[in-house]
């Protein structure tokens, strides 16, 4: 499932800062390192991680690599979050009904 990949990509706190810093537009890795204290082998690894989950994805513009946010990673998120989304206001509303009852 690429749910799983999508998850366990965003699991290592390196790749989540990485995607986080790709949210906010196109970079290139050497741009993505700074702030980040690793090196570029690793930057390497995790964006090859990150692009094998579909959550990111790279454009070759000449001898430079830049890469983004691929938006249809985050509608496998989406998708997958959507599931639940009716689940929490039913269980919250019960929780609090609970703890009402509990008041009095």
């Amino acid at each position: 499932m690429i749910e799983n990949e999508i998850f366990k990509a965003l699991a290592d706190p390196t790749r989540r800062a990485i995607f986080e810093k790709l949210a906010n537009g196109s970079m290139n890795a050497s741009s993505l390192r700074d702030g980040i204290d690793i090196s570029q082998p690793a930057m390497s690894q995790h964006l090859a991680v990150l692009c094998q989950a579909g959550l990111v994805r790279q454009e070759r513009q000449g001898r430079f690599v830049n890469y983004e946010v691929d938006p249809d990673g985050l509608a496998l998120i989406a998708g997958w979050l959507s599931k639940y989304r009716a689940y929490w206001p039913a269980r919250i509303d019960a929780l609090r009904a609970l703890l009402k009852d509990m008041d009095q």
